[in-house]
């Protein structure tokens, strides 16, 4: 007899259920978050397990390589149709969930995805690491900009070397200013200083990948760009073609049909926000700065008959 689990994860405790082939609910428990806690109780059970289910999630991709390497057949269940499929409950908790989710297995009512390999989890945290602390060093300099704007002190334009100099001139004989904006300026710098160091571990990555020197031969295309891309894709076997890269990553308009209605939409989103983001930035760099090119020169004709909005997605898919 075939035997399902489902399992709803959250940081602690993981709620299983185990169905047979007719639904009849064989076991309900809670575990501990861990790849061998869950192998030890599906082996104490003694039963054949056909599939081990659970939705995709960071925790989960952990999860998932554990109980492979246990030996079993574990699928990553896509999050927004187990949301959909279990939005019908009228009472939500982990035990529902996890019933839900067995029972998607049961009928193959799901969508598998993509677990990545170790190696582009690494090289993801890198990225995300490095836009993190982007991201504060830009929120640190628009706050003391903002700080001073209040005592009509104006910045100005400046570049990244220069500004904590031109931030002291401004502030230069104002001890409370002085004493309120060093210590900013200050963090700053510590930000600068391992942003760079990150940014440089993620250019000697590409420097030892092939794939991304490849892509970064078309034009507008960086290493943040080509890096981002070959993480998103991991795979690339497991697309049926190339067209299919688009949709996956968001990049395809949205469809509603319904007897008389037939709408088509915006770009889906779906997928990988930040592979869609380094596509679309590497768009603008190709249509606004890059040399002329073939390429360009399709993207400027769509400009001038759809707009260079329309372009400039059109250019990323």
């Amino acid at each position: 007899m075939d035997y399902y689990a489902g399992l709803d994860v959250s940081l602690e405790l993981t709620s299983v259920c185990i169905v047979d082939k007719d639904g009849k609910i064989i076991r309900e428990t809670k575990v501990a978050s861990e790849p061998a806690a869950l192998a030890a109780l599906f082996a104490g059970l003694g039963l054949p397990l056909t599939r081990i289910g659970l939705e995709a999630s960071p925790l989960s991709e952990w999860l998932h390589e554990g109980l492979t390497a246990a030996g079993h057949e574990v699928v990553l269940l896509e999050t927004r149709h187990v949301k959909a499929a279990l939005s019908a409950m009228t009472v939500k908790t982990d035990r529902k969930d996890a019933r839900g989710i067995a029972q998607l297995l049961r009928m193959g009512w799901f969508r598998p995805v993509h677990r990545k390999t170790q190696a582009a989890q690494e090289v993801r945290t890198l990225l995300t690491a490095r836009k993190l602390l982007l991201g504060k060093m830009i929120d640190v300099e628009l706050s003391i900009r903002g700080l001073l704007r209040g005592f009509g002190l104006k910045v100005g334009p400046t570049t990244k070397p220069k500004f904590a100099g031109r931030i002291r001139e401004l502030i230069a004989g104002q001890a409370m200013l002085e004493a309120v904006i060093e210590p900013l300026l200050r963090c700053r710098e510590v930000l600068r200083a391992e942003f760079a160091g990150l940014h440089k571990q993620l250019l000697a990555t590409v420097r030892g990948n092939e794939v991304c020197r490849r892509l970064m031969t078309a034009p507008g295309v960086g290493p943040v760009a080509a890096l981002t891309f070959t993480t998103a894709i991991d795979e690339p076997t497991r697309f049926s073609s190339s067209r299919a890269v688009g949709a996956h990553l968001g990049l395809t308009p949205r469809k509603y049909q319904s007897g008389e209605t037939d709408v088509t939409g915006g770009i889906s989103k779906a997928g990988d926000a930040m592979a869609r983001t380094a596509l679309y930035d590497a768009a603008v760099a190709l249509l606004y700065k890059a040399r002329p090119s073939a390429l360009k020169a399709w993207a400027l004709a769509v400009a001038r008959r759809r707009g260079a909005k329309r372009a400039l997605v059109a250019l990323a898919r």
